[in-house]
């Protein structure tokens, strides 16, 4: 028996009138945020960044740790960050990235170089759609709003509805990180007694400043293309700017000032033929998990773990990019050994910048720290002076990446270093006076 088209098409529209509520609910359940998109302020002295939501967000909060960056934490259960749509607004954004976090997302958005906004974040009047308002401020107004406040990791977050900013870990966390601190030193108390140094080693006069890798050693990439080796470089260069105008007593040595490639054992022989007084190399760090960061310090001796002995084996793999007949050797734990009962001297000196610098990294730069480790490095090796090696964090961090790579992040960086070997100098000087005044 058939069934007239009438009755088949008035049995379809029932069912599909019927089933629209559900499919409606499972397209809002897959989807609640498609898109963000941004609009200039109708004043002119700002933006709205709208987050287009299906429904109303069940919580979020705004968080501006630095002048270039703003966090949003957006809780909203199905929320799929590889669908997200952002519109392009170069002029104001260098970028957006997206992470999952229980309960919602996390969402790090990156101001351009020239633009200094004040974020604040409220719902639409629809009462569905989240609102981002930006307002421009100086540069000044944003050092001071965010002096002192530390980004949000979103791995660290504590996650709950009620999440504030005051509860964002910036620090170590053994339960959840998988690159530990080797060791933390208790860097006010540590103390050199004056016969430890010998008066060679109280002085700061000459000091060479290392760009790692260079010319056809790339060093780490990043997640966006950064090469390590551009990082290191403008960081370097950096430092020896802020030696050259504070200190201008010290003079300043490179083993390169632009994109060349140089021998890591020449490295070392660059600093013993100037007679320099101290070696720092400058480096960022990699890993195979994106979510690892940090600061790390080094200086020479034999590894104590896993991860120290990993940044050492990727720190002297530019060996590979050295011709036959540069080709540096590579360490033996019995010259490291040996390297450790004759150069007492240099080691302690070397830990006492190094810690100089974790306190400044952690403190000033409020980075985070995975402390100060001793591993075999070939470039510290050849260098017959107080040396450290310096991972200035990790490139493979889509966060790292960004904010070392720009110029507020190697600005801060530079700061740091410049100000722990400024204190490294003062306090050399205190110890040649006190050993002075006992003779």
């Amino acid at each position: 028996m058939s069934v007239p088209l009438v009755t088949l098409a008035l049995i379809t529209a029932l069912l599909l009138t019927a089933l629209l509520p559900v499919m409606s609910q499972v397209a809002i359940a897959s989807s609640p945020l498609d898109r963000v998109s941004t609009v200039e302020r109708s004043d002119g002295l700002g933006y709205v960044v709208r987050f287009h939501m299906a429904s109303k967000p069940d919580s979020f909060f705004v968080w501006q740790p630095n002048p270039k960056l703003i966090q949003l934490a957006l809780y909203k259960d199905g929320i799929r960050t590889d669908e997200i749509q952002t519109g392009n607004n170069n002029e104001v954004f260098e970028n957006f990235f997206y992470q999952d976090i229980e309960g919602g997302i996390g969402a790090d958005i990156y101001l351009s170089e020239d633009v200094y906004m004040i974020a604040d974040a409220y719902m639409d009047a629809n009462g569905r759609d989240l609102l981002i308002g930006l307002t421009e401020a100086s540069p000044n107004d944003l050092d001071v709003l965010t002096d002192g406040l530390y980004p949000i990791f979103w791995d660290d977050l504590i996650y709950d509805v009620d999440t504030s900013p005051d509860i964002a870990l910036n620090g170590w966390d053994e339960s959840d990180a998988d690159v530990a601190p080797e060791r933390q030193l208790d860097r006010d108390a540590f103390d050199l007694a004056p016969s430890e140094l010998s008066e060679s080693y109280l002085r700061l006069n000459r000091i060479v400043i290392d760009a790692g890798h260079g010319g056809r050693d790339p060093g780490a990439i990043g997640y966006r293309g950064t090469k390590e080796k551009d990082v290191a470089l403008s960081v370097a260069l950096k430092v020896g700017e802020y030696i050259e105008k504070y200190l201008p007593e010290i003079e300043v040595i490179y083993t390169r000032e632009d994109d060349t490639f140089i021998p890591l054992q020449e490295r070392g022989q660059i600093a013993n033929r100037a007679e320099a007084d101290l070696f720092v190399s400058v480096h960022a760090n990699a890993n195979r998990n994106r979510h690892t960061h940090g600061t790390e310090i080094y200086f020479l001796g034999m590894h104590r773990s896993r991860e120290a002995f990993e940044v050492m084996k990727k720190e002297n793999s530019a060996i590979r990019f050295e011709e036959e007949d540069e080709r540096s050797e590579t360490l033996t734990p019995e010259q490291l050994a040996v390297y450790e009962l004759s150069n007492i001297g240099f080691m302690a000196s070397s830990e006492m910048l190094a810690g100089k610098m974790d306190k400044q990294f952690s403190e000033r730069a409020k980075r985070r720290s995975l402390g100060v480790k001793q591993a075999g490095f070939i470039v510290l090796y050849h260098a017959s002076m107080p040396s450290i090696l310096v991972e200035l964090g990790y490139i493979t961090n889509p966060q790292e990446e960004q904010f070392l790579s720009s110029e507020y992040g190697q600005n801060i960086m530079a700061s740091a270093i410049f100000r722990s070997i400024r204190d490294y100098k003062e306090r050399l000087e205190r110890d040649r006076n006190r050993e002075t005044s006992a003779n």
